[in-house]
């Protein structure tokens, strides 16, 4: 990126910061998810302007928000903490019943504090909400054999420390591990939408599985439908 798109927009804008219709389709996620807790106390990390932030705080939420950028936040009915969410969070122990981290964990390197800090301050019974690029859709996995980079991955930047670089592509797998041990009980893989163009590429499917049986490696924990077709993942963890 030649240029930090959130300080770019005009300066009386609210737009959110992610690929174009997660913010409506997360929120369908959380809705559901919020309806389980009486009156749940939620956190964004990573907030950017505002834009998921007010729409919480527009259908009544007890929202909170923090950002490396505060400075870029634009709602101003919320306080925005500057935090780095890759070290020790400025909150107390079992204080939130919901945190959320749109398209921010590809951005960050030391995801194990991050879920740490998520698990401490944390309610029991609490949820961590994550979306993140989906690098394992067959549409990825086959940027990745002509490219060397994974869908929604590029060459870096070296010089540009701003934060807003995709710097991290980790698998379903991983993801899970990084739950577990920190603390989670539970951990749920939902997808935004399917792509078409993972669709077309699903003649794959058979080698796939061949493969894996030559070489015994289970197929369900990367090949299930969903995940090689979704575009971006919605990742619930449950303390």
């Amino acid at each position: 990126m030649s240029a930090n798109p959130i300080a770019s927009a005009p300066s009386d804008e609210i737009v959110p910061i992610a690929i174009p219709g997660i913010h409506e389709r997360l929120y369908g996620l959380f809705d559901r998810l919020a309806k389980t807790y009486e009156k749940p106390v939620v956190l964004e990390m990573g907030a950017g302007h505002g834009a998921f932030t007010k729409k919480l705080y527009d259908q009544g939420f007890d929202i909170h928000a923090n950002d490396l950028f505060p400075e870029y936040f634009r709602f101003d009915k919320v306080e925005c903490k500057k935090v780095n969410i890759t070290e020790a969070q400025p909150y107390e122990d079992n204080t939130f019943d919901i945190i959320l981290a749109i398209e921010v964990m590809e951005h960050i390197h030391d995801h194990n504090i991050f879920f740490k800090e998520c698990h401490r301050i944390l309610k029991p019974g609490g949820i961590v909400i994550i979306s993140t690029p989906n690098i394992l859709s067959l549409k990825s996995r086959v940027r990745y054999l002509f490219t060397g980079f994974f869908y929604s991955f590029q060459p870096l930047v070296h010089e540009q420390v701003d934060g807003l670089q995709h710097i991290s592509s980790l698998t379903i797998d991983q993801y899970k591990n990084l739950g577990f041990i920190n603390g989670f009980k539970e951990i749920e893989v939902n997808v935004d939408r399917q792509q078409s163009s993972s669709k077309w590429l699903s003649f794959l499917v058979p080698f796939m599985w061949l493969y894996c049986k030559w070489k015994k490696l289970d197929y369900k924990v990367h090949n299930q439908w969903k995940y090689i077709t979704g575009r971006v993942l919605f990742m619930v963890y449950k303390k």
